[in-house]
């Protein structure tokens, strides 16, 4: 009898899907094909996880295959991240495949199976030009610009943590800096074109504030964001709907109105006042302060390099970003077709500094689909001296690369502000897996640094890794990005340095 009253019930409401959907006009396969046709918007809503699970290969999928995902999730979870039983890229056929070219015999090396796996910066942020509060990166694996309010509290609780226990530093993305940022982790604070914490009620930069924020938090470096690959060139709007209370307060702004971001800064109009600004905020606080961009056309760097080579005012530190960089919420025009990929456009960037000999002056950091040990060892090679992971460490906290960052609907509460999906991710344990995941991140950058017969990914040359067209052609980074002898190289002291750094044994 119950049965029967379940059946007629569920006919029922099947009845009047179908007149529902004949009568609607706003959707032609409902018309055509009732109750049927819902079957396809389902089958369209989960195609991403379907690709996942069902119908790519384990190297086919973007923006990360299920074999690097795999990486990722067993790194974080200390569990065996080794692949048995043979390459699955076609190296036969696949073009723009980087292999490293080991070698026989190697000098002193660093000791690869310390679970702690130190790795810090060859160069000193802020060493070169002076800076009060000058300092050597303790890792340079480091946590990329990712606002609260893109993530959730949870997710940026659990980053800062994480980046604590493996002794990185989190940036705090344009949003401001958050409770959630003050768990322990070392941060470097970004200044986008809106100025979030740090602006006027016109929006226009305010210095007292900056200068406050650096005061009451672990701050240890500025980073100026011109652009970013995800979105380069392009400015934003936070609904006023999501300018919560919370949001407003750190972001300096008024509660439930909307709230665009330039898409160029207010506070300088050209390289020029640019680093005035730089030397503004260095000389305030005693920072190292720098910039990140998206490489588009060549003239802004061009003149950045030139009047940095007068030796009177500079960056500390310039972080490229990579066309394919993804953590921002885009036009598909923008995430496809605007700025440079990263190789590309790092490689012309560091070109540009090089030809005046200034490499040895600054930093480079890179970022964009980085944090894989193949393409963070392109980089080295290239001339990074750090790198900053992303949704690599979005994957680390439990990111099932749903692609559902846009809509406020991450099924595992991570780039959300809904408080119930939010309350799914659990910072404790979370925070160990992006700890985990950074630190065997910079274990498998030690073991192919040894395998190169180098102390540190710094000391890996463009002329180490070769790109393959094939099976019949390969070429050097070198020779692919018109690198002259040298380029991507650390000067000899440094070189020198960091080889002592990690090899010296310390005195028992």
């Amino acid at each position: 009898m119950q049965a029967r009253k379940i059946g007629a019930a569920a006919a029922t409401a099947v009845a009047l899907l179908a007149a529902r959907d004949l009568i609607q006009k706003k959707h032609a396969l409902l018309r055509n094909f009732p109750v049927l046709g819902h079957a396809r918007y389902l089958l369209e809503t989960i195609g991403p996880e379907l690709r996942q699970y069902i119908v790519t290969s384990n190297e086919e999928e973007r923006p990360f295959s299920r074999d690097q995902r795999t990486w990722i999730y067993a790194s974080a979870k200390e569990q065996n991240n080794y692949f048995g039983f043979g390459t699955e890229v076609d190296v036969e056929h696949v073009q723009g495949h980087a292999y490293v070219k080991q070698r026989t015999f190697a000098g002193a090396l660093p000791d690869i199976h310390d679970p702690q796996a130190p790795l810090p910066s060859a160069k000193v942020l802020g060493g070169p030009r002076g800076r009060a509060k000058a300092f050597r990166p303790a890792s340079v694996v480091n946590i990329s610009a990712m606002s609260f309010g893109s993530l959730s509290g949870a997710a940026i609780t659990a980053l800062n943590k994480g980046a604590a226990e493996a002794g990185a530093m989190h940036n705090t993305g344009e949003g401001g800096l958050s409770p959630y940022h003050r768990q322990g982790g070392d941060l470097v604070l970004q200044l986008g074109t809106a100025y979030f914490g740090c602006r006027n009620e016109d929006g226009s930069f305010n210095l007292d504030k900056l200068k406050d924020v650096v005061a009451g938090a672990p701050v240890k470096a500025i980073e100026i964001k011109l652009s970013q690959g995800a979105k380069p060139g392009l400015g934003g709007m936070l609904p006023g709907a999501k300018v919560t209370p919370e949001i407003a307060a750190i972001r300096g702004i008024p509660v439930g109105q909307d709230c665009a971001s330039p898409s160029r800064h207010t506070a300088f109009g050209d390289v020029d006042s640019m680093l005035d600004f730089v030397e503004l905020l260095a000389t305030e606080t005693g920072l190292p302060v720098g910039i990140k961009s998206a490489v588009g056309e060549m003239g802004f760097w061009q003149e950045l390099a030139a009047l940095m080579a007068r030796g009177d005012r500079g960056v500390d530190f310039v972080t490229v970003d990579g066309g394919e960089g993804g953590t921002g919420a885009a036009p598909r025009m923008f995430a496809d077709s605007v700025s440079l990929p990263f190789r590309m456009g790092f490689s012309r960037v560091y070109g540009t500094f090089a030809e005046l000999g200034l490499t040895d002056e600054l930093t480079f950091i890179g970022s964009g689909k980085l944090g894989l040990p193949e393409n963070a060892a392109v980089a080295f090679a290239l001339g990074a001296d750090m790198i900053n992971v992303a949704r690599e460490a979005m994957l680390s906290i439990g990111c099932i690369q749903a692609q559902k960052c846009h809509t406020d609907k991450c099924p595992t509460g991570i780039a959300t502000q809904n408080p119930w999906l939010a309350r799914g991710l659990d910072p404790a344990s979370k925070s160990t897996r992006a700890a985990v995941y950074l630190r065997t991140l910079r274990k498998e950058l030690l073991k192919v640094s040894s395998a190169v017969g180098v102390a540190h990914p710094g000391l890996i040359t463009a002329d180490d890794i070769e790109i393959m067209n094939g099976d019949y052609e390969a070429r050097t980074l070198a020779g692919v990005y018109g690198y002259k002898d040298g380029w991507g190289e650390l000067g000899p002291h440094l070189a020198e340095e960091i080889t002592a750094l990690l090899t010296t044994k310390p005195a028992v």
